[in-house]
């Protein structure tokens, strides 16, 4: 009702196509867009209140750039035209070539004589200043590594695999997941080994109301017990033994009851590269069986592959992380326990993915050295 009016916008229809084209683009920032969408509804005549709900945005953002077009057009230029005018305020001092020079030193290990382990922000504000860098301080170091996304106190854990024949054994390993020969069966084999039969010293408190349940911190060890374990990839059953030890008599014995599990079919075993899983005691063990065991064995360094470790993971989650145990006996009891509820009322195949990405067939599948 009062106050000035809002101000023209004129647009010819050739300058209308220009900003509807910028906005189809994928360069065009949300900013950019925002205000191509004003310039737009301000010429059909939408009143400033309208496009500032439309849009959401504030009435004083549509009056200024209502009042900006009008005053300046749009030029020749689309994108410079949507662009911000210059601030004012202070212009920067630290030039570009020395916040590269941050970034660099950031990314950079710490010198051995140091005997230190990594970068901090002190650390780096330290180097700098012998290096008679001006006006860097600390807020500004983590400024510029923060703009950056510049981490140097994190890392993550990372394992190569050097296997010259990566690419060939991870396929391989796929097509069984994925398309496993006629009338055959799948299964992945490992060790958990060292699962600690460990007693709390005082009984948990449970949790109550607005209180967290607790854990006695000190503990008694009773020894520790090894879970020898086959998965079937495709149906979830699974085949364990869990004793004291994990040697080769030990595997041995487990897969003869794999054996009997799937008698007068081929077996694809899947496991890792472990001693006691190689050797002459395998190939007369397949002679006993007919030649219908294959073995596939994983990269190197990469026994993600084999899907038991899924498997070992959801047994630490769901059965051993919270429990107490008074010997290797209970421990065994309880692990096996779970294990037949397992096979009676959980099981069922894994949706297991390579990369992050839905595993592909033998023929498609690709494999990122780096990321592997």
């Amino acid at each position: 009702m009062f106050g000035r009016p809002a101000a023209d916008v004129h647009l010819s229809a050739e300058e209308r196509a220009r900003i509807e084209a910028h906005l189809r683009r994928e360069s065009c920032t949300l900013a950019e867009h925002r205000r191509g969408r004003i310039a737009l509804l301000a010429a059909d005549g939408t009143p400033t209140t309208a496009i500032a709900k439309e849009l959401r945005v504030a009435t004083s953002t549509v009056s200024r750039w209502r009042g900006r077009l009008a005053r300046d057009g749009l030029g020749e230029d689309v994108s410079e035209a949507l662009k911000d005018e210059p601030r004012a305020g202070r212009p920067r001092t630290i030039t570009e070539a020395t916040r590269m020079q941050v970034i660099a030193t950031a990314c950079d290990p710490l010198p051995d004589a140091a005997g230190l382990s990594g970068w901090t922000l002190d650390l780096l504000v330290e180097e700098f200043g012998m290096r008679d860098i001006a006006s860097m301080s600390r807020s500004s170091v983590h400024r510029i590594l923060t703009e950056m996304d510049v981490q140097p106190h994190r890392q993550e854990m990372w394992l190569h695999s050097p296997d010259p024949e990566f690419v060939t054994k991870v396929a391989d390993i796929v097509a069984l997941y994925l398309q496993p020969p006629p009338g055959s069966v799948v299964v992945s084999f490992d060790e958990k080994t060292s699962i600690q039969a460990v007693e709390r010293k005082h009984p948990d408190r449970p949790a109550q109301p607005g209180r967290l349940a607790r854990r006695e911190f000190e503990y008694i060890r009773h020894g520790t017990q090894s879970l020898l374990a086959t998965l079937n990839v495709h149906t979830g059953d699974l085949i364990a033994d869990c004793g004291p030890t994990r040697k080769g008599d030990d595997m041995e014995r487990h897969m003869e009851r794999v054996a009997a599990c799937y008698p007068d079919v081929e077996v694809h075993v899947v496991l890792d590269n472990l001693n006691i899983h190689k050797g002459e005691r395998w190939v007369h063990f397949n002679e006993r069986h007919g030649g219908r065991f294959h073995f596939h064995y994983t990269p190197l360094h990469a026994s993600w592959v084999n899907q038991i470790e899924i498997f070992f993971g959801v047994l630490a989650r769901r059965c051993l992380r919270r429990k107490s145990f008074r010997s290797t006996e209970e421990l065994r009891t309880h692990v096996m326990a779970f294990i037949a509820r397992w096979n009676a009322r959980d099981k069922k195949p894994f949706r297991w993915t390579f990369a992050g990405f839905p595993a592909k067939p033998a023929a498609t599948v690709t494999v990122d050295r780096k990321a592997a």
